[in-house]
Order: structure tokens, then C-alpha cells, then sequence
């Protein structure tokens, strides 16, 4: 199929026609979460934006193998190359007094029930990194082949200096230079003797004595870098070189960086032809950040237990409210942006379901006002193949909401409007909506009985057993004695939870 879809590659920070490798086909790979804590918003953000990519490939007719990994060993305190560090899961998994597969299977239970939330599809293939340590050894192994590794006392670093010296492409994604990297350097890691330069990174980690996760290798017993996981799990499902690799903008250095060097060690090719990586999310025009209390957790931006908003939000606003910032741009969560959001979501969902009950006269005659839908409807598509321009595409929809509230006030006649536009429109509007655009009309039925109502208990109770998961017992209880004032009592059973009206 011809493309006219633009993808912005970060690796030459430009748009670029899209052309996959395999004609009608699509492998992606999305770095996913390190399992030792509930995922946070700024990663609900970045997975939101994967999934509508991942939605509008699909819908463009592309078969799409999405690989998107679960990180559960290997990822060190403070995303550095100390191999003195402690092993995030395992750190939690001794301070909680659990084993490390405990920790990993709750907080990848939570993951999914977030992402069910915001109505991300899951992706077509979720690897665990403890599932593939054969892969990551003989990828150890190649590396060593190629020289571009060394063994020092068990541990196996990646030789930067050596690879930067034959390779140009080192440093090209995050524009980074060796220099730069040795002053980024810190003096005082444990470890460094080492290594025989400060920007070398260790590809497998020889275990100390109290660290949990460890397996048998020739080097010694131990466990793979955090790197070198995504490029061993991509290039399983998806071979040497594939289509797109995505993740946050925080990733491009050291991780993506490094599964670069790592992928052309191993066999001389670069991973991906196309880099996306998406921007980070704001709070009220700052990073959020726990130490000074600017921040909030999905659960509060539902339930509205936080003091930087004035109410809650459904898990749908707020996906409509992401959409309206570009995967590329930052986006800052504020009350009266969500409020805004809240306003613009209704509107579309009110125009959608207008439109679909709308009758038509039957004409076949064209007018201009069929013409200007048309260009209309196009646009959309035009927008979304540039770069997936979530909030230009969104904007073109309300110009068609407009055309149908006009439509049915009869303020344009829709004798203008032949048949096969007016079916034409009613197919684009509700396929961007919930095809591509992954919303929900939450106002719509969801099942037998209240309509509405079965699907915000649904929700609800959703909510709750993530909160009661999470331990948060708090939240839990209070939406329990919330619904529990409006006459509505829940009953919990080792089936699961349902609930009656008092």
C-alpha cells in the first residue's frame, strides 16, 4: 500500500514518509513499566499515545505485531550504570519481605487494570525480561564476539569508547558526544576500576551475595542490564531491524542510546528504522515531583481525593484530555484544562450520537455542502498521517460537529448532502472516535438495566479493587461509603464484587 503517513524520527529529527520494512506489515516495540511501584500518569500518558498509534496503523490497514515488554530484573536505583546499586524489585521485594515475584506480579496486575482503564488495547506480545535470560546471554555473547564488550571480575561491560571510535552512530539519537558522557560521569560510583572508561555500561551484572535474582552464566552468576533486555526482547519478536521503536523522551539517554551500540554489537545492524519518542506531562507548569507534593495519582484524578483539582475526572476526559496535546509536546494537567477537556469530550460524544439519529431524505444530489464534508472528512485523516496530530485531527472533528448540530437546527439544508456522505460521515465520525481515537461514551449503555449507570458501577468498582490491590484503603472505603449514601451497596465474594441498590 502507498503510505502517506510522516513519522517525526528521532534518530534524524525529521518527519519521514513511513515505509515498512514488510509491505502491509508493522512491527513496533514500546518500552514497558519496571513492575516495583503503580504506574504513574506520565506513563498512562506515554502508553495512551503507543496505543492510538497502535489503533491508527490498525485502522490504516496495516497488520501490526506491538511488543511491549514488562521489566522485572535488572533496572538499578537511579537508572545508572553502578553495578553497586540495588536492583529496584528486589529492593522492594526485601523492604516489603516478599519474594521479588510476588512484587512483580502485583504491581503487573495494577499495569493492566490501569491500562483497561484508559482503554488501551494490550499489546500483541508482552515478554518478561526474567522469561528471555538465554536470549540475553547469547546476545553477551555476541557482543564479546564483535569486541565490544569486555569481562572484568565477572561483570561484562559495553566498550563505548572503542564502538564510538569505529561506529559514527553513537551519540546520534540523544546528541550526545563521548565527552559529554564522561562529564556526566560521577566520580564517586562504586565499581569503576572497573571499567576502562566511566561511560561504559554493564550488559551483565555479577550478583553480590545478598542480591535475589541471579542466574548461572560463564561469566558468573548474575543478571542482564537493564539495556540490554529491550534489544534482546525486540529483535526475538520483531528481527534485527524492525519498523518503529518507541518510549518517553526520558529514554533516549542512556537506554535507548545504549540498545543502539548494543544492537550493533550483536550484529552489525541498527534495531529500528524509526525512533518515536513521546513528551513528558506537566502539573500546573512544573515537573511533577512526590518531594514537593506536586503530583497525583490516577486514582485521585478519578476519585477526586487531591488538592490540585476540584473534582474527579473520568478515565475518558481524561484520555480526551491527553489527546489534545501532541505525543511530541508537553502537556500540563490543570483543573480548568480538565474541566475544558470534560466540556469538549461531551460535545463530541453529544455530536456523535446526534448524527447516528439522524434520518436523511434519501437524495443523491451533491451540493456544496457535501463537498465541503468531504474535504472535511479527508482532513481528518490528513491530520492524523502527520505525525498522528491528535489535537489538529480533533479539532477537524468539532468543525463536523459543528456541520451536524447545524444540520439538525436547520441551519443548513441537508438536501445538499447526498446519501452516501451523510453514511460516509456517520462511519468516519464514530470510526475516529472509538476505533482510532480509543474513547468511550460513557454516557451510552453498558449492559442490561440502568444503561449508564451498569457502566459507571463498572468503573467504579474497577477503581476500587486497583485501590484495595494497591492497599489503599482509604479510597477504597470511600467509595464504598459513598455509593453506599446514594443507596447503592456493594457486596464483595470471592467471585468478585457486585452490587444492589439498598
Amino acid at each position: 500500500m502507498e503510505s502517506t503517513l510522516k513519522i517525526h524520527n528521532s534518530l534524524s529529527r525529521e518527519k519521514e514518509v513511513f515505509k515498512p520494512i514488510n509491505e502491509g506489515h508493522v512491527g513496533m516495540y514500546v518500552c514497558g513499566p519496571t513492575v516495583y511501584s503503580d504506574v504513574h500518569l506520565g506513563n498512562c500518558r506515554s502508553f495512551t499515545s503507543f496505543d492510538v498509534i497502535f489503533r491508527y496503523l490498525k485502522y490504516l490497514g496495516y497488520k501490526v505485531r506491538y511488543v511491549r515488554n514488562i521489566t522485572d530484573v535488572g533496572h538499578l536505583e537511579g537508572d545508572n550504570a553502578d553495578i553497586s546499586a540495588e536492583d529496584k524489585i528486589s529492593k522492594k521485594a526485601r523492604l516489603e519481605k516478599l519474594e521479588p515475584m510476588e512484587i512483580v506480579q502485583h504491581y503487573t496486575n495494577g499495569f493492566h487494570a490501569m491500562m483497561r482503564i484508559f482503554n488501551n488495547q494490550p499489546p500483541s506480545i508482552e515478554p518478561r525480561a526474567t522469561g528471555h535470560i538465554i536470549e540475553q546471554i547469547e546476545m553477551v555473547r555476541s557482543i564479546l564476539k564483535s569486541g565490544y564488550a569486555y569481562e572484568a571480575n565477572g561483570s561484562v561491560y559495553f566498550d563505548t569508547i572503542k564502538f564510538a571510535k569505529e561506529n559514527e552512530v553513537y551519540g546520534k539519537l540523544s546528541g550526545r558526544v563521548i565527552d559529554d558522557l564522561m562529564a556526566e560521569s560521577r566520580d564517586d560510583l562504586k565499581n569503576q576500576d572497573e571499567k576502562r572508561h566511566p561511560s561504559d555500561f554493564a550488559i551483565w551484572i555479577k550478583a553480590d551475595p545478598k542480591h535475589i535474582m541471579r542466574w548461572p552464566s560463564e561469566w558468573s552468576e548474575g543478571f542482564p542490564g537493564w539495556h540490554l533486555e529491550c534489544s534482546a526482547m525486540s529483535t526475538k519478536y520483531l528481527g534485527r531491524t524492525f519498523d518503529i521503536h518507541g518510549g518517553g523522551s526520558d529514554l533516549k539517554f542512556p537506554h535507548h542510546e545504549n540498545e543502539i551500540a548494543q544492537n550493533y554489537g550483536a550484529c552489525g545492524c541498527a534495531p529500528a528504522n524509526y525512533w518515536m519518542h513521546g513528551n513528558m506531562l506537566l502539573m500546573n507548569g512544573r515537573k511533577m515531583a512526590k518531594s514537593d507534593g506536586n503530583t497525583i495519582t490516577p486514582q485521585q484524578l478519578f476519585t477526586g481525593d487531591s488538592p490540585h483539582i476540584s473534582k474527579g475526572y473520568s478515565p475518558m476526559v481524561v484520555r480526551f484530555f491527553m489527546l489534545q496535546s501532541h505525543y511530541r509536546s508537553t502537556l500540563d494537567l490543570t483543573d480548568e484544562a480538565l474541566q475544558a477537556a470534560e466540556k469538549g469530550y461531551r460535545r463530541l460524544m453529544e455530536g456523535n450520537k446526534l448524527l447516528q439519529s439522524m434520518p436523511h431524505p434519501g437524495n443523491t444530489q451533491a451540493g456544496p455542502l457535501d463537498e465541503e464534508l468531504q474535504q472535511l472528512m479527508q482532513q481528518v485523516k490528513a491530520e492524523m498521517d502527520d505525525d498522528f496530530n491528535t489535537p489538529k485531527a480533533l479539532a477537524v472533528l468539532f468543525e463536523l460537529v459543528t456541520k451536524i448540530n447545524s444540520l439538525k437546527a436547520g441551519h443548513l439544508p441537508i438536501q445538499e448532502v447526498s446519501e452516501s456522505t451523510f453514511q460516509q460521515l456517520k462511519k468516519t465520525l464514530s470510526d475516529y472516535i472509538y476505533e482510532v481515537l480509543g474513547l468511550k461514551d460513557e454516557m451510552e449503555a453498558a449492559g442490561n438495566g440502568d444503561g449508564p449507570v451498569d457502566g459507571l458501577m463498572d468503573l467504579l468498582i474497577d477503581i476500587r479493587q486497583q485501590a484495595r490491590a494497591n492497599k489503599d484503603f482509604d479510597t477504597s472505603d470511600k467509595i464504598r461509603d459513598a455509593l453506599k449514601e446514594l443507596g447503592i451497596v456493594l457486596k464483595d465474594s470471592k467471585e468478585g464484587t457486585t452490587w444492589t441498590k439498598g
